[in-house]
């Protein structure tokens, strides 16, 4: 959000959208928010304490609520982040993604390391969770690159980090430079795994476990919100681009909103709603989309439950020809993929559900 963007007709917008869902979840406790996607530190403080108030009248909440906002790492956007605190953001995750100026402007960012350093210092200062994101296996990045990188990144953090392999994907920039022979240099097939496996040893040994396969944390500063994503908890989306999930009269409604900002604001005001789609949840496709996603955690998938669900969601043959290979496990009522095959993950999963 920019200077010329009308700040309260957002925030009317987005109180409409917080009374709307309220209403379809009456007597919840909200326990996280999440300001995230685009570019939300570049909302005015003011914005965002008219969210969490309207949140606050709608829902109880609970005493310990994490508050996460995402926050490129910029000077600018360094500038509101007292006014954050004050409206009631605990946790800042701060879009680093590099410590290195070449690969910040290959990877399309506007700031520089030294920008990123003071902007994260700033935050430090202010809030006592402040997250950061890194993503290796870039182009022409060594092991040795990479060791020194995130051993930087390791005296910076304050109690999570979130390290990404890049990843190329059909439809987006990356992709199209791709198709066209834009991206050399990208590491191949083993040093992408001697990357991933210098990752997890470094972070461990400073004391950043890997709780989810990209994402470390100190024990207890594990991002909340996230963490009821993978676990198949209930959460509203609002907001251009958001994703909902949750339950409303025995039902598991999957909800998809207008991703263009300016579509996003005309519909809530026209229709009352910004929902571009709204679908009813099979129990198939609940347990499919907590298999897949529960795997990512090292506590792994609760048999029972996703058994609750879909009882032939995953066969013992599937799970026992896995496990002989070492690449799962069962823990009492746990399946859980070991450290050393979270590399194989999408392997893995694909096998499972095939």
């Amino acid at each position: 959000m920019s200077s010329n963007v009308d700040q309260t007709a957002w925030a009317d917008a987005y109180q409409s959208e917080l009374d709307r869902l309220a209403e379809m979840t009456p007597d919840r406790i909200v326990s996280t928010v999440f300001f995230g996607g685009g570019t939300p530190s570049l909302m005015l403080p003011d914005t965002v304490s008219a969210v969490i108030e309207q949140i606050r009248k709608n829902w109880r909440c609970s005493n310990d609520i994490e508050i996460s906002l995402e926050a490129n790492p910029t000077s600018v956007e360094a500038t509101r982040f007292n006014g954050f605190r004050d409206a009631g953001v605990n946790r800042i995750s701060m879009g680093i993604q590099a410590l290195n100026d070449a690969d910040l402007r290959l990877l399309g960012r506007r700031h520089s390391v030294d920008e990123a350093e003071r902007a994260f210092d700033t935050a430090r200062s202010i809030f006592d969770r402040v997250s950061f994101d890194l993503i290796y296996a870039r182009q022409n990045q060594t092991a040795k690159d990479w060791d020194a990188e995130l051993a930087r990144a390791l005296t910076m953090a304050a109690d999570h980090l979130s390290l990404y392999q890049l990843t190329i994907e059909d439809g987006t920039a990356f992709g199209d430079r791709f198709a066209r022979g834009g991206l050399r240099g990208l590491p191949s097939d083993d040093l992408s795994a001697d990357l991933f496996e210098i990752t997890q040893d470094m972070t461990a040994a400073a004391g950043f476990h890997a709780y989810e396969v990209s994402n470390h944390a100190q024990q207890g500063q594990e991002s909340r919100h996230n963490l009821i994503y993978w676990r198949g908890g209930d959460y509203i989306g609002v907001g251009p681009g958001a994703h909902g999930r949750f339950d409303v009269n025995d039902q598991r409604l999957a909800t998809e909103t207008y991703l263009m900002p300016n579509k996003w604001l005309s519909t809530v005001r026209e229709l009352g709603t910004g929902e571009s789609k709204v679908e009813v949840l099979s129990r198939e496709e609940q347990a499919l989309e907590y298999l897949l996603m529960s795997l990512r955690l090292a506590e792994g998938c609760d048999l029972e439950r996703l058994n609750s669900l879909d009882e032939g969601a995953i066969s013992d043959i599937k799970i026992n020809s896995l496990g002989d290979l070492g690449h799962i496990r069962r823990e009492g009522s746990r399946l859980i993929v070991p450290p050393q095959s979270k590399i194989l993950l999408n392997s893995i999963l694909t096998e499972l559900v095939s």
